[in-house]
């Protein structure tokens, strides 16, 4: 490298480390429910692996708490073992507390983007987010082919109604500044609900075509058989298939996971004598979310995309091989040369290819971990939701014990009344608790619930795509062949679903035609909502 290249790569560097250095700096805000709530033992913030009170369920000492935080706040992952005081039941780690305090020489600080502050206790808005958690539990094994319009579904229907019930939908709360594609002031229906918040996800079926279809390969073509070609190697789009169980539903089970103790086991998780299916119900897409490798799905959609030969962004597609090539003439009939005429001999791979959307679309995953993990413990330490729910079920013994908790709690459960009563039925086998049931023996994973760590991934992962690929191309079929591509005359709008049991998909035909930036944007919101529908967020 000459002397004028060692300066100009050094002045680029500069030059973006100025750039975001000067960038208003970000506000992080909590809701104050630690503070409000502190002399209540800290009964609205995350506490899972300290030792809880077997009556309460709160944190039985806390001094314990206050350790818990000064180690967060100090950065250094030794203070987590030498000075938190633990319940004796603890066998699971906090999973990288400190994540959030690190640097990075790529992208934003993690501490230069933040996320507004969380419902708190007393609101509409958390009522109505406990409710649909404790909703989606109870519809865990129904088929979400069922969640469309004119579903006959009866626990859908209930659900809805029991949703658009709450105080959050009549007093205008859900019309939000922001676009919504799937609810609105009115409330949601069987066809939105459940769906995000995103444009397209309510086109369409529940599940995004990319937690369903392969890609065409030489000696399996099509994309309804659901295998992806990786290289030489195939990955199947079928799920193990989950025991209708749901754990946690006794105080002793609950006590226990909360205290930290080590339930996880795949092994009694899945029904084994079943085959792997495509993703029918809930409980597959909470197996889905338990178990992937983070940015799997994203991934996934990469190769199925770059499979299909969909279109890179119109905005750098001449860079990548593709899009016209402009002449510069004067002579403006013969300006342009498109690929058909004149294909260009040039194109991408390290750069604007392949392997360079393969490794940003993966890359970004972590700077989005560092990133949400700076809210989860240094700001919000928020509570997980089968948390919330034992101050549900022990309402009366927090609210006698400790007056200052006044009868926020009881509150609480009154304002969702059906769907409490709803979640006791559902639990009778286990004395009719409103504990919130979970999908894994274990409960939601060792860090705090807000930001969701799979849904600012996801978010991360989406972008990269849509900033990559066409997002205005449609799911058609072409002289047999179904691809993201621009509509031509005779292309045929399709789409998949799994039939009723997983074992196919299966094809319908001139329906709804569905959109690159809708499919990418219901995979976030499918990967996003699927840990909801395991209880953990």
């Amino acid at each position: 490298m000459d002397k004028d290249r060692r300066q100009e790569a050094y002045r680029v560097r500069v030059e973006a480390a100025a750039l975001a250095r000067d960038r208003a700096p970000a506000v992080h805000t909590a809701n104050g429910d630690e503070q409000r709530l502190a002399s209540v033992n800290y009964a609205m913030s995350f506490t899972k692996g300290l030792a809880h009170d077997a009556q309460t369920g709160l944190v039985d000492n806390p001094d314990s708490f206050r350790a818990f935080r000064k180690a967060i706040d100090d950065g250094y992952v030794d203070a987590f073992t030498l000075r938190v005081p633990t319940s004796a039941q603890k066998q699971r780690q906090w999973e990288a507390p400190t994540a959030g305090v690190v640097y990075d020489l790529q992208g934003p600080d993690c501490q230069a983007v933040t996320m507004a502050p969380a419902p708190a206790l007393g609101s509409d808005e958390l009522v109505y987010e406990m409710a649909e958690v404790y909703e989606l539990a109870l519809l865990r094994d129904e088929p979400l082919n069922d969640l469309t319009t004119g579903t006959s579904n009866t626990n859908v229907i209930d659900t809805v109604n029991r949703l658009n019930a709450l105080a959050y939908v009549p007093d205008g709360s859900m019309g939000r500044s922001r676009t919504r594609d799937s609810a609105s002031a009115s409330g949601v229906s069987a066809q939105t609900v459940f769906r995000g918040s995103s444009p397209g996800v309510a086109h369409g079926p529940y599940l995004s075509q990319f937690m369903l279809i392969g890609n065409s390969q030489p000696c399996d073509p099509g994309i309804a058989h659901g295998h992806i070609q990786y290289g030489a190697l195939r990955i199947d789009q079928r799920v193990p298939v989950a025991a209708e169980t749901n754990y946690m539903i006794t105080w002793t089970d609950w006590l226990e996971a909360q205290n930290g103790r080590d339930l996880r086991n795949n092994g009694t998780l899945f029904d084994c004598s079943q085959p792997r299916r495509f993703i029918t119900f809930p409980r597959d897409l909470a197996t889905y979310v338990h178990d992937d490798a983070l940015y799997e799905a994203y991934l996934n959609a990469c190769l199925i995309l770059l499979s299909m030969g969909t279109p890179f962004d119109p905005g750098f597609s001449h860079l990548s091989g593709q899009g016209e090539l402009f002449l510069n003439s004067l002579d403006i009939a013969t300006n342009t040369f498109n690929l058909e005429t004149h294909p260009r001999h040039a194109g991408g791979f390290a750069l604007w290819g392949g392997p360079h959307i393969l490794t940003l679309v993966t890359e970004v995953a972590t700077r989005a971990l560092k990133a949400v993990r700076y809210q989860k413990f240094n700001n919000h330490l928020r509570l997980r939701p089968e948390a919330l729910a034992a101050r549900v079920e022990r309402a009366a013994d927090i609210e006698t014990q400790f007056p200052a908790a006044g009868t926020r709690f009881s509150d609480l459960a009154g304002a969702m009344a059906p769907t409490v009563a709803a979640v006791r039925a559902a639990n009778v086998s286990a004395g009719s608790t409103a504990l919130l049931p979970m999908a894994f023996q274990e409960g939601s994973p060792m860090h705090p619930s807000y930001g969701a760590g799979h849904a600012t991934v996801a978010g991360a992962c989406v972008t990269i795509l849509k900033a990559y690929f066409d997002t205005g191309t449609l799911l058609l079929r072409r002289a047999g062949n179904d691809a993201f591509r621009h509509h031509q005359s005779g292309d045929t709008a399709i789409y998949y679903t799994a039939n009723s049991d997983g074992s196919a998909l299966e094809a319908t035909e001139n329906e709804e035609v569905l959109t690159l930036e809708g499919e990418l944007n219901k995979l976030a919101a499918n990967i996003s909502i699927g840990r909801n529908m395991a209880g953990v967020h």
